[in-house]
C-alpha cells in the first residue's frame, strides 16, 4: 500500500511551502499516489492536463516526438521534483510533452482544479507562488541560453556542474542520473559527441568516468573550464 502523504512531504514541494494548514489540507484532499512500471506512460502530449505531479521515487522522462518519429528528451524528472505544474494556468490546459517512467516509479498526482481553488482564496499565496515560479523560469531560461550558445564541451561541463553541490570546492564524485543517450538528447548532441566530449574532459584531467560515476578531482578547475 502507498505511504500516506504527510505535511513534511508537501511542505518540501515549492508550490505548497507557503500555504497555511487549512490550505495544505485542501491540497492533500486532491492528492493521490500512483505507481508506474518501467516504460509505462503517465500522460501523452496534447492530453487534457487535469493533474500535475511530484516524483516520489524513480525517474520520469519528458519528451516529444517529431513528425518523422524522432524522440527529443526535454528533461528527466528526479525524486523530489515537480512537473506539469505550469500547464494548469493555461486557458485550455493540455500537456505540451509526453511523460514515461524510465524505471519503476511513484508519483503524487495533484488536482490542478483543486489547487487553483486554493489560490483563488488567497492573494498572498498567489503572490508568493508567482515569485517562486518566476525564479524557476529564470533558471530554465539560463539553461536554454546555454544550450543555444555553447558548444558540446561547455554544455557537458555545465551539466556536470549542475550535479555538484553548490558548496563544493575540492574534489567530489557525482552520479549521472540517467543513461548517457538520454543526457545527450537533453543537451541536443549526438551520443557519440557526448562520449567524445567526456573522453576529452578526461584527457584534460578534469574528470574521471566509471560507468555512471564521474569523479571531479577539482571542482573549481571544472568551473573555470566554462570560461
Amino acid at each position: 500500500m502507498d505511504a500516506a502523504i504527510d505535511d513534511q512531504q508537501l511542505r518540501a514541494i515549492y508550490l505548497f511551502a507557503e500555504l497555511d494548514e487549512a490550505q495544505l489540507e485542501q491540497v492533500r484532499a486532491g492528492a493521490r499516489p500512483r505507481r508506474l512500471s518501467a516504460g509505462q506512460t503517465l500522460f501523452e502530449r496534447g492530453g487534457p492536463a487535469r493533474h500535475f505531479y511530484s516524483l516520489r521515487g524513480g525517474q520520469i522522462k519528458l519528451f516529444r516526438l517529431s513528425r518523422d518519429g524522432q524522440e527529443k528528451v526535454m528533461g528527466v524528472v528526479l525524486p523530489g521534483q515537480t512537473f506539469a505544474e505550469g500547464v494548469m494556468f493555461m486557458g485550455e490546459p493540455r500537456y505540451p510533452v509526453s511523460a514515461q517512467a524510465l524505471r519503476d516509479s511513484e508519483v503524487i498526482a495533484f488536482s490542478a482544479e483543486g489547487f487553483l481553488d486554493v489560490l483563488a482564496q488567497s492573494f498572498p499565496a498567489c503572490r508568493r507562488l508567482l515569485g517562486r515560479m518566476v525564479e524557476r523560469t529564470r533558471r530554465h531560461l539560463d539553461e536554454i541560453e546555454a544550450l543555444t550558445l555553447q558548444n558540446a564541451r561547455l554544455r557537458m561541463v555545465g551539466y556536470l556542474l549542475r550535479l555538484v553541490p553548490r558548496e563544493a570546492h575540492g574534489g567530489c564524485t557525482v552520479t549521472l542520473p540517467t543513461r548517457k543517450t538520454l543526457i545527450a538528447s537533453q543537451l541536443s548532441v549526438q551520443p557519440e559527441t557526448l562520449s567524445r566530449t567526456l573522453r576529452e574532459l578526461e584527457g584534460d584531467g578534469l574528470i574521471r568516468v566509471a560507468q555512471q560515476e564521474v569523479r571531479i578531482p577539482d571542482v573549481d578547475a571544472l568551473r573555470a573550464a566554462l570560461g
